[in-house]
């Protein structure tokens, strides 16, 4: 006995029958869900670098602010800025707390910087690091001062270990 692989139907056309058809569908699905599944592994691949980089983008926003902000105290305080007082090494750790010293001893620039690296420590990390440096403008009483934010930025894109925003601005 043969078995048949087609029928006739009722107008003469010829059709497969089912059994050459069985699991096509299974494997037509199958390869949808594993296509569907790396498509998913790369949305999420590429959310988490989007991430990271967002967090380095925002890192980069804080160092910005930072430098903007102990440059504004030092434009408040220039006597104390010209006279040097803000001047302070790549320091990560801050120089004293603020509001420790005696009444008699207050140094709003010192207070200034310590707070600072507090805040730069607080916003980039432990990693976070900060150098004031100003130099006398020949003929004049002005001093032009350039302000160093460091951070640890490895986890953005092509980030490094020690990046770095400098400012410099005539106080």
């Amino acid at each position: 006995m043969r078995r048949a692989t087609s029928s006739r139907t009722g107008r003469g056309r010829i059709r497969p029958c089912g059994s050459q058809q069985r699991g096509v569908g299974l494997i037509e699905v199958l390869i949808a869900v594993l296509v569907m599944a790396i498509g998913l592994l790369g949305v999420a691949a590429l959310q988490a670098v989007a991430l990271r980089n967002s967090q380095s983008s925002l890192e980069r926003s804080q160092a910005v602010v930072l430098t903007y902000a102990i440059l504004d105290a030092m434009r408040a305080n220039a006597a104390e800025a010209r006279a040097g007082v803000y001047d302070m090494g790549m320091t990560c750790s801050a120089p004293a707390q603020p509001g420790t010293r005696t009444a008699g001893a207050a140094n709003l620039g010192a207070d200034d910087r310590s707070a600072w690296i507090v805040a730069i420590r607080a916003e980039l990390g432990a990693n976070g690091c900060g150098q004031i440096t100003c130099a006398a403008v020949a003929g004049t009483e002005v001093r032009d001062c350039a302000v160093i934010v460091r951070w640890n930025d490895s986890r953005g894109t092509a980030g490094s270990h020690a990046h770095q925003i400098r400012t410099v601005v005539r106080v």
